[in-house]
Formats: C-alpha cells, sequence, structure tokens
C-alpha cells in the first residue's frame, strides 16, 4: 500500500471510532439497536455486507487466533489488499440487491431444534463422488488469489491440506493446476470458465484430466460483462497504474496460467454467452471427469441438468457477481433440491458466512456447502494462517450448531429442522 494510503489511516483511535459509528449508525444495511436507543461506542457490529467508509475502524485483530467470527478478518483485508483488488473482490452487480439478499435470505429459514438427543460427539463428514470428507465445507473457486496475497492459491491449496477441506481451483486463478495439486497433496477439482472457444475450453480440461482432477465445474452464468460499482468506486481511491500488475490489463489471460500453451488466437472472448446444453455433450466426448454445472437457480435447469446427464449441480448465484436478480441464492436452493430429489449431488454457494449457515443449506438440500469471500478475507488479512482460522472458525460454528439442533451427523440434518413459512 502507498503512503498516501496509509496516511489514510494514521488518525486517532478516537476519530476512528466516531467516524465509523457514524457511518455505520446511518447504513441501510444494518440496524445496530432498537429505535431510541444508543449505539455503545464500545461494540460495533459489522454491517453485512459492508458499505466501505473512508475510516477503518481501531479495533482490527492482529493474529488469526483473535478472530470470533469471519467477519474480524475483513477490515484487516480491506487495509493490506490495494484497493481496486479488494473492490473486485467485494463488488456484486448494480445496486446489489441480490449480494445483500444473499445474506438477509437465511433469515427467511430459521430453524427448528430438537431436544434430548445424545449430541456429545459430532460426526460433520460426507461423501461426495466416492472420497470422504472430514466436513461438508468446500473452498469455492475464486480468481486471482495472488491479488491478495502473494503465494495466492498455493496458500489456500495449503491451507485446505491442514484443515483437511477440498477446494476447487479456478480457471482464472493465478497459480496453474499442477502446482495448486502439488501444494494439496490431495484431491482438488477444477472451475472452467469456457470462453467462447469450444476448442480452447476442451484444451483446458484435456489438461485438468492430465493432472489428475476427478472433477470438472463449469460455471454456466457469466455470459455478459457486469456493472460493478463498488469496485469502480474504490479503483478510485487506489493510486497505483494498473499496469503495476496487469500488464494487458486486468482479466488478461496472459495472468492464467491454467491456459498457457493452449491456442487462443481464435477465442473472442473469455465470456461464454455461446454456451448451450450442447455443450455438456461435447464435454462428455472430451473427458472422463465428473462433471457439475455452477450457477443453476431455477428448477427448470436443474431438470435439464439430469436430462443432460451431468453429475452434480451447484446452486450459486456466484455471490451477487453476475446479475442482480434480487433473490438470494439460498431461496433458489429449495426448488432446485425438489427438482434434483436426491438424484445427484448438489453443491450450495452464495453468502455463507457462519456455521447455522450451512447447516440451514444442508436442511435444504445442499450435500456441501462452498464459501468464497471470508475466505480470500482471511488470505488477505494473514495469509494461509489466515485461511485456516476461517475454516476453523466455521467448523465451529457448524458443530455447534449440529449439537444445538440435535443432529450428531449430517445425515441426521433434516429437511423439517427448518421453518419455510
Amino acid at each position: 500500500m502507498s503512503s498516501q494510503l496509509c496516511s489514510n489511516f494514521n488518525k486517532s483511535a478516537t476519530e476512528d471510532r466516531r467516524q465509523f459509528i457514524k457511518w455505520l449508525s446511518a447504513s441501510p444495511l444494518l440496524s445496530l439497536a432498537p429505535i431510541g436507543s444508543a449505539v455503545a461506542e464500545s461494540f460495533v457490529k459489522r454491517a453485512d455486507p459492508a458499505v466501505w467508509p473512508d475510516e477503518l475502524p481501531p479495533d482490527l485483530i492482529t493474529s488469526p487466533k483473535d478472530a470470533v467470527n469471519v467477519f474480524d478478518f475483513e477490515p484487516v483485508a480491506f487495509r493490506n489488499v490495494p484497493h481496486a483488488h479488494f473492490g473486485y473482490m467485494a463488488s456484486g452487480v448494480d445496486d446489489e440487491v441480490t449480494l445483500r439478499a444473499n445474506r438477509s435470505s437465511f433469515q427467511k429459514f430459521p430453524l427448528r431444534p430438537r431436544r434430548m438427543r445424545d449430541v456429545s460427539s459430532i460426526d460433520m463428514s460426507v461423501s461426495l463422488f466416492g472420497t470422504h470428507w472430514r466436513t461438508p465445507i468446500i473452498l469455492a473457486p475464486t480468481g486471482g488469489n495472488k491479488a491478495y496475497d502473494p503465494e495466492g492459491e498455493i496458500a489456500v491449496a495449503r491451507a485446505a491440506k491442514a484443515r483437511g477441506h477440498l477446494n476447487v481451483l479456478s480457471s482464472a486463478g493465478a497459480s496453474s493446476i499442477e502446482d495448486v495439486i502439488a501444494a494439496r497433496g490431495g484431491e482438488t477439482w477444477f472451475q472452467l470458465y469456457a470462453t467462447s472457444s469450444l476448442e480452447v475450453a476442451k484444451n483446458v480440461v484435456r489438461r485438468v484430466e492430465r493432472a489428475g482432477c476427478p472433477v470438472l465445474e463449469i460455471t454456466i452464468d457469466r455470459n455478459g460483462g457486469r456493472n460493478q460499482e463498488t469496485f469502480q468506486r474504490l479503483k478510485r481511491m487506489d493510486p497505483r497504474v494498473c499496469s503495476s500488475c496487469h500488464i494487458d490489463g486486468p482479466g488478461s489471460i496472459k495472468e492464467r496460467p491454467n491456459y498457457d500453451g493452449i491456442d487462443t488466437k481464435d477465442m473472442k472472448s473469455m465470456q461464454s454467452a455461446n454456451m448451450t446444453w450442447n455443450f455438456v455433450k461435447q464435454m462428455r466426448d472430451t473427458t472422463k471427469m465428473k462433471i457439475i454445472l455452477k450457477g443453476v437457480l431455477t428448477q427448470e435447469d436443474a431438470l435439464l441438468c439430469i436430462k443432460y446427464g451431468v453429475d452434480g449441480v451447484h446452486v450459486s448465484n456466484h455471490g451477487g457477481r453476475s446479475e442482480d436478480t434480487g433473490r438470494g441464492a439460498i431461496e433458489c436452493l429449495p426448488e432446485v433440491a425438489r427438482a434434483i430429489n436426491k438424484r445427484i449431488p448438489i453443491l450450495f454457494d452464495s453468502g455463507v458466512r457462519r456455521g447455522s449457515d450451512i447447516f440451514k443449506a444442508l436442511t435444504l438440500g445442499a450435500n456441501a456447502v462452498c464459501v468464497g469471500r471470508p475466505y480470500l478475507w482471511g488470505l488477505g488479512a494473514f495469509g494461509q494462517p489466515g485461511v485456516e482460522r476461517v475454516l476453523a472458525l466455521l467448523e465451529e460454528e457448524l458443530s455447534g450448531t449440529m449439537k444445538q439442533m440435535g443432529t450428531a451427523s449430517i445425515k441426521d440434518i433434516k429437511p423439517e429442522m427448518v421453518y419455510r413459512g
């Protein structure tokens, strides 16, 4: 971070706290207290998603072990990570209604706990395509992790290894699939942005399969441009020249090593606006990997997934980063689960911040739950140890929720344990 940016954070602790409380109390995203009550200056519950002020609160954690929830990492990452990079990760689309709905919609599904059950021992393990995992928590594919920490995806893979989690590498990642598999030391999945070229997609898939990936996730919700207002506003606060990080501009294929050695001269776009269901058949003919479609939000598309023989679906609105539909992803999960009817596995992401969020997704039909932004906060704040602590906190919260709900194992989580209105 430049000296100019650093100077923004050198105000007195009293002034920082005063300005932050003033900003937060005016935020439309969070009501801190009942009308007429005073906001206690000794504690501030941060908005989620946050609207970034000019000043940071003075009580930032200084070590991963000091975090009491995943939100503690976000302002530290905001301080550490260049504003343009942080803004790209934090941004939604347009009015960011979907970004906010991803969080608020979890409140529409209150839990119905059961009592008098032995929960002295908790088993959070799940199986996906024959592999046994210690928990249902997956590190979602996220692009360009070196924007948040020099080790990027390698640090994330090592954290996944340390905590025993599955991680999924994005084709927009800043590290190669071979290097990530070596760092993870075990099963790693791969997420594909198909681009406009079928041949480019096939060649990437062949490379990934040779590297040893057993599962391919194809993202189907990035068909065009997007208006990322938070990104644009925070980018203006970043005094650096983009070419200092991005030689050919942000998002260049030259920054995506998983396309190295692949002929892309006839590729018109990194987007896949020309993708149809025939693409699934083309991938089936190209690879023996299991195929998951990521970005399914409706029962109609879920049924088409069954028709076209995909091996799994991933309910996701890209964390509110693809379109501003207004529905939280958790609201979409029940209809997809009804259509799938347990015939193939369902993954879920978007807005997951708490162990109770994970529990609700499992109750509503997910077999596993992916987490994205929180581990990027941890990465940007403290590198690999930050990612590990984020995972540990989510595990602790999920275990605590399972105990309170009377579920000693994942298989004990039942649909009737959530109120659907």
